[in-house]
């Protein structure tokens, strides 16, 4: 769980310090969402956003939001399969930074990545930094909203509860309908249930771009090697 000391190295340090931290990295579907937040105050409770309960994200996110200046920045899934989740990743944090609009010294979980501005990474800094907790929290709530709200349009993959992540229901529902547009179409277990003939029909309608395809199916030839 994250402690006031963790942060105040920084702050003393900076000044003003910027938490940021990704979800949906791992997901079979949806963006990859990127919270940016610069904390007011410390809050107790805050945590690596995936040993809270929904309830717990629910109600901290609630007073993060409250008692912060924060911002997302999102991947698509066409992002991801174009410059696959690494890069995703570095473009939805970029996004973020710059949504937020505040020019400070930014922490952020995890490894390096060469993100484009001032900024150290942490490892598993979400269970250890209030502020880069604050942003998982915050993009964990914000991304799980997203997917629920699109189970309407996606009948039948359980995205309510799944929120795009390869669980059993999800895993037999790709075996059963197969891909969406809003899949990752580059992941193994994705790539194996895509129809060619949905896959003609999204470029018939404009909605498979050509770096997106070729990225698919240079995917497919080397995990057929």
């Amino acid at each position: 769980m994250a402690n006031r000391e963790f942060d105040a190295k920084y702050i003393s340090q900076y000044g003003q310090i910027i938490g940021i931290d990704e979800v949906g990295r791992g997901a079979l579907a949806g963006p990859v969402v990127v919270g940016a937040v610069i904390l007011n105050k410390f809050i107790d409770g805050i945590d690596d956003s995936k040993k809270l309960t929904q309830k717990q994200r629910e109600y901290l996110s609630e007073e993060i939001i409250f008692n912060s200046q924060f911002a997302f920045g999102i991947a698509t899934p066409t992002e991801v399969d174009v410059h696959n989740v690494i890069g995703a990743t570095r473009i939805a944090m970029e996004r973020a930074y710059k949504n937020l609009g505040v020019k400070a010294f930014a922490i952020v979980d995890g490894l390096e990545i060469g993100l484009n501005f001032d900024h150290e990474c942490v490892v598993k800094g979400d269970a250890k930094s209030a502020s880069i907790g604050a942003a998982s929290i915050i993009a964990k709530v914000y991304r799980d909203s997203i997917m629920r709200k699109l189970d309407i349009f996606f009948e039948g993959y359980d995205f309510v509860h799944n929120v795009g992540y390869g669980t059993k229901k999800h895993m037999l529902a790709l075996e059963k309908l197969g891909s969406t547009i809003f899949h990752r179409l580059t992941y193994s277990p994705v790539w194996k249930y895509t129809d060619p003939l949905k896959i003609e029909n999204w470029i018939l309608k404009g909605e498979l771009s050509e770096d997106r395809l070729r990225k698919m199916y240079t995917h497919s030839m080397w995990h057929m090697e």
